[in-house]
């Protein structure tokens, strides 16, 4: 069975140092976004680099003592997620994994600057062990800059091969996985599906307050049922707005479908496994719809003239 190297980068401005900082560190008591993490075992997780401040004072006195200048929309820092298929790790033990996750951290390090570097954890409490490392992309002549350091899509692609080849040395059965530019397909991050599952969960909720509304409770269930609605939506369309950006990845996966059988045949099974995980979300995309279509006519009225009103009172303030 392929067993791949993973890497990928997300860049931030700035903004999001509080949530991910919570998130990489296991600063939260419960993880609702998440259900996969088992806080039980999050004493397990481990630092390969440990911040020595809060994420945003790493960042911000990183570009200071460089000089850099900045704008509002520059890329402040690089998340970058190292993780292999589930199988690679199947049978190591946790020194072996340690030693795997180092031998990326040396990677990066010599392409972005250890100093550059101020968290790298290792997360054992999922399904899979995965390292998050996060940098200030400062280039050697102090300038912060994502793009020079990234690059294009030709660049990104470079740094494939380059971690395919820096991981191979240790880990000879590691293959290097198609490129996107090539199936024209972008990864459809793991919290996207997440997200589906969550949406799905809280709207089976509210469905089922709706079903519970009766003459003698109406008038009280009902609000209930709008405020519920009311924080929904937003996430929902959210959710709407990141579809929209893989779907021709879900489309080009969705093709596929008949060839299932044959790839399980052929002993493909991450594939298989892939595009599986595509049905599933498939399914609650128009399982949402589904949702949203059949809200009483009253109650989807009451909610837009709430949403409209919230929109009013931010507007006079």
């Amino acid at each position: 069975m392929p067993q791949y190297a993973i890497l990928r980068f997300a860049k931030h401005k700035g903004g999001s140092c509080r949530a991910l900082e919570a998130h990489h560190e296991r600063q939260k008591e419960k993880y609702a976004s998440n259900p996969d993490i088992a806080t039980d075992r999050s004493k397990h997780n481990f630092h390969i680099i440990k911040p020595t401040k809060y994420y945003r004072r790493e960042v911000d006195e990183r570009i200071k003592a460089a000089g850099c200048r900045t704008r509002r929309d520059s890329t402040r820092f690089v998340d970058t997620l190292i993780t292999a298929s589930p199988t690679f790790f199947k049978w190591k033990t946790l020194g072996e994994i340690k030693q795997f996750f180092k031998t990326s951290v040396d990677f990066l390090a010599e392409k972005v600057g250890r100093n550059n570097i101020f968290s790298a954890v290792v997360h054992l409490d999922e399904k899979t062990p995965h390292l998050h490392l996060c940098f200030t992309p400062i280039t050697e002549d102090n300038r912060l800059s994502a793009k020079d350091i990234l690059g294009n899509r030709a660049k990104l692609s470079k740094w494939q091969d380059e971690f395919h080849a820096h991981m191979v040395k240790s880990y000879p059965d590691l293959e290097r996985g198609e490129l996107s530019r090539e199936t024209g397909r972008k990864h459809i991050p793991t919290r996207i599906f997440k997200q589906a599952v969550h949406l799905t969960q809280q709207a089976t909720q509210i469905q089922k307050e709706l079903s519970d509304i009766n003459p003698i409770n109406a008038k009280k269930k009902r609000e209930h049922v709008i405020e519920l609605l009311h924080r929904w939506f937003p996430a929902m369309e959210d959710f709407e707005t990141q579809i929209n950006k893989y779907q021709r990845t879900i489309n080009l996966l969705e093709k596929e479908r008949l060839e299932f059988a044959q790839r399980a045949k052929e002993g493909n099974e991450h594939k298989f496994i892939t595009r599986l995980e595509i049905n599933k979300l498939q399914g609650e995309i128009k399982s949402l719809r589904r949702f949203i279509s059949s809200l009483p006519e009253d109650v989807r009225h009451e909610l837009q003239k709430k949403q409209q009103q919230n929109r009013n009172d931010r507007g006079n303030r």
